[in-house]
């Protein structure tokens, strides 16, 4: 049985296309289609319901102590209202989940964490917290909106202070409003542009959706779905869990090193991570230069020998071709190498190019 966020009733009433994703009903696209969505993100503003996404507390005395096991990523150095992307690993390396830590304050965390993983993610930290701390699953008392574009930032001050925004890429303003709705704000997103993600009360989600639509017509805002959020991401380079990583890939493997600090004290999966050594298989990003559009799960070959499998694919609409992600043999990673995808029985060609495909000009 599949769950509604809050603004269920209003995507319909928006003609909203509802399916369902990570045990949500959610709208793939509206009226407008994926396209003019992905589109007025790159170029305007748009909004996303985000609302699936589930959210945990991480309080007491050892909250830090917890983070800094549980966590591939490093806490301790950490301001209040700073934020920090993280695997999480399990005891072979692989990947329970990829999730955001805000530090609220001292012994008070903000974890964000994917829709499908919540329970998953959930259940592991409680199985693996120690000491003095309490993690709370707080999802169902929030909802989360993703203002994102351009021109997102304009649309936002006419809503809110300028102190209640923050400054900096990674960071959040707790307990502050916008147009007087209690939230947190927070400079961060999933689509490559600049822009906020809001966390609120799920009673308030539909005033604050109606509230940011109404005034950034002016900017060319639109309500977005699924569809655009899956190809932005994609032209972003950003990994979804599920596809280029899961329970057997190591955030090694799909390119978050930056993410993962061996030099760290320990960690659940860091001897496994040093056990392995050099990744053997790596991310790329692949632009098809023959006929066709690469999804996931098809081979990749290199002179009719099996490299790998994509793990993501679609037709980007700002970049005007398609591309793909791939996990491969790390020999065969190279920027220029040629390679070709199997897709229904024929190969498709493509390159190797480098990630992410497309990068916001400051």
């Amino acid at each position: 049985m599949e769950l509604k966020t809050p603004l269920y009733e209003a995507h319909v009433k928006a003609g909203g296309k509802i399916v369902p994703f990570g045990g949500y009903l959610l709208p793939v696209q509206y009226g407008a289609g994926v396209i003019k969505e992905h589109m007025a993100v790159r170029t305007q503003a748009g909004l996303f319901d985000v609302s699936h996404m589930g959210e945990i507390l991480c309080e007491g005395k050892d909250a830090l102590a917890n983070l800094q096991m549980i966590l591939t990523n490093n806490f301790d150095n950490m301001v209040d209202g700073q934020a920090r992307y993280s695997p999480m690993c399990n005891e072979n390396g692989g990947t329970v989940d990829d999730l955001i830590v805000y530090k609220k304050a001292d012994e008070h965390y903000f974890i964000v964490v994917n829709a499908a993983n919540k329970d998953k993610d959930y259940q592991w930290m409680l199985n693996h917290q120690f000491g003095e701390v309490t993690f709370t699953d707080v999802s169902e008392q929030y909802a989360q909106l993703a203002l994102q574009g351009p021109k997102a930032m304009e649309i936002l001050k006419k809503l809110t202070a300028e102190e209640n925004i923050p400054k900096k890429y990674y960071h959040a303003v707790f307990d502050t409003e916008v147009a007087g709705i209690p939230c947190i704000i927070s400079k961060t997103g999933y689509t490559g542009e600049d822009g906020v993600e809001l966390y609120l009360d799920s009673s308030q989600a539909e005033k604050m959706w109606d509230v940011l639509l109404e005034n950034g017509k002016e900017e060319g805002l639109i309500p977005c779905g699924l569809g655009a959020r899956d190809t932005l991401r994609m032209e972003a380079a950003m990994p979804l869990y599920g596809h280029e990583m899961d329970d057997e890939v190591t955030p090694l493997e799909t390119g978050l090193g930056f993410a993962v600090k061996m030099a760290k004290e320990d960690f659940i999966g860091k001897a496994a991570l040093e056990e392995k050594g050099e990744p053997k298989i790596k991310r790329i990003g692949l632009k098809v230069t023959g006929r066709g559009i690469i999804r996931e799960h098809q081979d990749v070959f290199v002179d009719g020998q099996k490299i790998g499998h994509t793990t993501s694919g679609t037709h980007c609409p700002y970049l005007g071709y398609p591309i793909a992600m791939a996990l491969v043999d790390a020999a065969y990673t190279e920027v220029g190498t040629k390679v070709s995808v199997e897709v229904r029985g024929r190969q498709v060609e493509a390159e190797v190019v480098a990630l992410p495909f497309y990068k916001r000009s400051k």
